[in-house]
């Protein structure tokens, strides 16, 4: 994003697999798209955003720096240094290194917690994703919502994926349960889980958090979707 920015084009992330599976990701313009450029699941989502925002896993800050600009107070957090100067060169003014985990009140109390970019699976796994909504719930409003971008892994016929989805079942992981790092140029990260659920497999993942499903923003023809959450009756 640092190079993109810089005016370096031609940039793509390797996705690397515990399987030895190798994916190029679509570079980093995506990143930079303005809101024209979005998804429609994207745009359409935007009218479920209320109160204070808390953008996880930021990224370039194109959802954030669209936000500050609708006059939203928004606080971008993304794991990676690079990524929050990028936000900051942009000129998003909230925006600082702190990865999920460490997510907590005293970061002050969100209304719409922002999850773009597939970063449900930055949950992790079913058990930390738990914790971690059970944290949101302290953190957020009465009414607060998390809107969060997700990809259904079963929806594939690539023979690689299936086998993948076996080989985590049979290590009791759930199927979508990447194992993955990312490399740029000498660059590498630590090995970490990341995520993809079903909407049924998300929808069990809520279950006793205090959240649950309450819209989803499909596109047809597309694994990727957006699922609205909400605090549940009985916990607010």
């Amino acid at each position: 994003m640092y190079d993109y920015l810089k005016g370096t084009r031609d940039v793509s992330e390797i996705v690397e697999r515990d399987d030895g599976f190798f994916g190029v990701s679509t570079g980093a313009k995506y990143y930079f798209a303005e809101f024209r450029d979005w998804h429609d699941r994207e745009k359409e989502a935007m009218q479920y955003v209320r109160g204070r925002v808390l953008d996880v896993g930021c990224g370039a800050g194109r959802v954030s720096l669209y936000l500050q600009k609708k006059g939203f107070d928004v606080l971008g957090v993304d794991v990676s240094p690079l990524a929050i100067r990028v936000c900051k060169m942009r000129g998003l003014r909230n925006a600082r290194v702190l990865p999920i985990t460490k997510l907590c009140s005293k970061l002050g109390r969100f209304g719409t917690v922002i999850m773009f970019g597939n970063n449900f699976g930055l949950f992790g796994n079913r058990k930390r994703a738990k914790w971690l909504l059970k944290r949101l719930y302290r953190m957020t409003t009465e009414n607060a919502r998390i809107i969060a971008d997700s990809l259904d892994p079963y929806k594939t016929n690539d023979p690689d994926h299936l086998r993948y989805h076996r080989f985590n079942k049979r290590r009791a992981r759930m199927a979508g349960q990447l194992r993955i790092r990312v490399r740029y140029r000498k660059y590498v990260t630590p090995w970490f889980d990341y995520l993809l659920v079903s909407q049924q497999e998300m929808a069990n993942i809520l279950d006793g958090t205090g959240w649950e499903s309450n819209r989803v923003l499909a596109s047809l023809n597309s694994p990727a979707y957006i699922t609205i959450i909400a605090k549940t009756r009985e916990h607010r």
